[in-house]
Parts: C-alpha cells; structure tokens; sequence
C-alpha cells in the first residue's frame, strides 16, 4: 500500500519535515506532480536543505527516491539539485514519461505574468503543462533520440515564433536549446525509467509507498481558488494520476497544516492580516519561500478551508506544523465560518474575493518550542487543538514544535 502526504493550505505548510520525519519507515518516497516552482525545506542536525524536485527522502540513505509522470522537469535545476548529494545511484529514479520545461517556457512565463498577475515563479512550469495537455510537450523519455528532439523542436520553434511579437520576447535559437539538451541530458538518462512499473513492482513486493505532493490544495487546478492556481492537480486524486498508482493502491492520507496560514502570490486570502501581526507571523515564521525568497503572507488558521480540504483529499488525520509561531501571543484567532451576501456559511465558494472571515478567539500561551510530549504542552495550546479537531472534523495526529525533526508530537 501507499501512503499520501498532501497539503491542505496554499502550501509551504511543512511537508518536508513530515516526510523527511516519516521516510525511515518506507522504502519508497514518490513525488508526483509540480516542478521546481515548489520547494520544501527540511532542518536535520542544525543543516538546512532545499529540495525542489527531489522527493525529501533523499536524506534517507535507505529510501528510493521517485520523481513520477506527473512532475515537469527542468533539466538544468534537477541536475543542479542532483549534484548536492552523494550516492544517489540507485536511489533516484526518474519517470520517462515526465514532460520537459524547454528553455522557451520560462521566457513565456515570465511574459504573461505582466498581464495575467498570477504570482507564477516564472520557472516556465504553466507553460509546460500547457504543452503537455495540448499534446505539443516533450517528455523525458524522447531525449533518447536526439535528432528525433531535434526535427521536433524544429517544428515547434516554428509554431511559436508569433510569441516573440505577442509578448515581446526573443526566444532561444534552435542551437541553444539543443545545446542544452545535449549537455543535460547524458547526465539525467542514467536514472530514467518505467516508474509506473517500478512502483508496481513494489507494491507487489509488500513495500512501503509514500507520496508526496508539492504546493496545497487550495491551489489546485479544479478545487484551488482560480485562477490564481498552480497548473497541476495538487489533492490526492493527483498523486494517483502523477505516479501511476490506481486509487486502491492508496492507504492513508495524511493532511499537513499550519498553526496559522500563509499564501505566496496573489489571489483571495479570506484570514489574512496585513497589520503588525501578519508582520509578526511572517518574521518569526521565516516565511519567506524556499524556492523565490519571496515574503508570504500570512494570516489566522481557516478551519472553514481545512475542513474543505481534507474533505476533497480523504484525509484520515492531520499534521498540524509550526505551532510554536504562536508562542507568546496574548490571543489567538480561528476562522471558524465565513460571511457572504449578508448570509454566515460554513463551506468555500467557488468565489472567495467577497467573503469575511467570522473568528473564534483563544486564549494565548507561553511556550510549545521543542516540546515533544503532548501532555506537556501548556493547556491552552491542548484546548486550541481539540477544538480545531472538533471543527473540521479529522484527528490531529502530528504535531510539530520546531523546524528540528525530533521536536515533533505524534499521537
């Protein structure tokens, strides 16, 4: 069977603590959609790694790393990502059928982003999934026949050469782009195969399976708050499709939450603050992002989008990480229902620029930091738990006092 971690905020929620946390009780770490527009951040010794592509098992010498069909690649920042680490034959496999961020792609990015305003990385990764549906992309396993990529790009170049005038650009010249091809390819090749397979293989084998996704879900495709979306599908339905795994393979689900919330770009935000104590959040949060540096915003915890959430995921419980970022506040806030049209509702409309968040308030408490013990916790931080399980109705099962990986609560 397979295990799925999955966000259930606008990402940045902590995943990779919690699979880097988890990965030495499986054999195989899987990530399933995204690109390097996604990072995740994992504290271990006082070290600090940025994974972006790599699944965060990789810090488990034990665990082989996945990155599956529904991931586009960048092929010079997996290289880059790739080149940190020692011993990683054997231990990093890539699917053949994942799509490529051509060099053209992050240029197109980065121009429609001046008029569309998303808040993209501009890492291309739209782009390339655009491709990918319009059935115009280029997946990892054609780099095996060059001058078949080559006839291609031809092709393709000569599709988009319109876009240099629409947005302004000038795009690489075939050379460039197959210059890049032929210097990163040699290097990816050796780990690319059928992952599909390879899981397939596991899960007959008895081996332990965990997914990982990249971003939240309220940045989904379908379910997120669009447009102001990622490109892929980020709740578990995606994990399946992105890995080739079917939805019986799939065992528990693990929702990974913030304390408090942040988003990174634009789009609704129903708890944001944007008074002193966004500012606080942010600055004892670090929540500054993994892959762009960029400030997040921040805000209260939305137990009415959590509880949406975990509903669209299936989760069976939930993670809850950072709770130590709202050690010594005096009072702390939950939104607990929203307002629309005059009308109090508890459910995410498709339309979430118009509603007001309707809070509950808790008392603060002192200290959680490095806490690993739940019955240690101060009692206002048990009492603010129980009642965010109440609310959106799952157990919390994981609780996480420190960016350190041992300063974790699990239940």
């Amino acid at each position: 069977m397979a295990d799925l971690i999955v966000g259930i905020q606008w990402g940045d929620e902590g995943k990779g603590k919690i699979v880097d946390m988890l990965s030495r009780d499986y054999d195989f770490i899987v990530r399933s959609q995204g690109g390097h527009n996604a990072g995740h951040t994992i504290v271990t010794n006082g070290k600090k790694y940025a994974l972006h592509l790599i699944p965060s098992g990789i810090l488990n010498e034990k665990c082989k790393n996945i990155v599956g069909n529904g991931v586009v690649i960048d092929l010079e920042a997996l290289h880059a990502e790739m080149e940190q680490f020692d011993n990683i034959e054997g231990r990093i496999f890539i699917s053949d059928r994942a799509h490529i961020i051509m060099p053209y792609h992050r240029l197109i990015d980065k121009a429609r982003e001046k008029s569309q305003a998303i808040g993209t990385t501009h890492k291309g990764i739209g782009p390339s999934y655009g491709d990918k549906i319009a059935r115009n992309g280029f997946r990892i396993c054609e780099l095996k026949d060059m001058k078949a990529v080559g006839e291609k790009v031809k092709q393709h170049l000569y599709q988009i050469e319109s876009l240099e005038r629409l947005y302004e650009i000038k795009l690489p010249t075939y050379e460039e782009i197959m210059d890049n091809l032929h210097t990163y390819a040699p290097k990816i090749l050796p780990f690319v195969t059928d992952t599909a397979q390879l899981l397939w293989q596991a899960i007959n084998d008895n081996k332990k399976i965990l997914l990982e996704g990249a971003q939240g879900s309220m940045l989904d495709i379908d379910h997120g708050t669009y447009p102001f979306v990622t490109s892929s599908t980020t709740t578990a339905s995606g994990a399946c499709s992105g890995s080739g795994l079917s939805p019986k393979d799939i065992g528990k689900i693990i929702g990974i939450s913030k304390a408090y919330c942040t988003r990174v770009g634009n789009g609704p935000f129903p708890t944001e603050d944007l008074g002193e104590m966004g500012k606080y959040l942010q600055e004892k949060g670090c929540e500054f992002g993994t892959t762009t540096g960029r400030s997040r915003r921040c805000g209260w915890f939305d137990a009415v989008g959590v509880k949406y959430a975990c509903r669209i995921n299936g989760c069976n419980e939930l993670a809850l990480m950072k709770l130590d970022v709202l050690d010594g506040l005096k009072e702390i806030k939950v939104c607990a229902a929203y307002q629309k049209d005059g009308k109090n509702i508890e459910y995410v409309p498709s339309d979430l620029e118009n509603v007001q968040p309707i809070y509950k308030t808790y008392k603060g408490w002192d200290k959680t930091e490095g806490i690993k013990d739940f019955n240690r916790l101060p009692q206002e931080a048990k009492d603010y738990i129980l009642d965010l399980e109440k609310m959106i109705g799952i157990k919390i099962s994981i609780i996480s006092t420190s960016p350190e990986r041992e300063d974790t609560i699990v239940l």
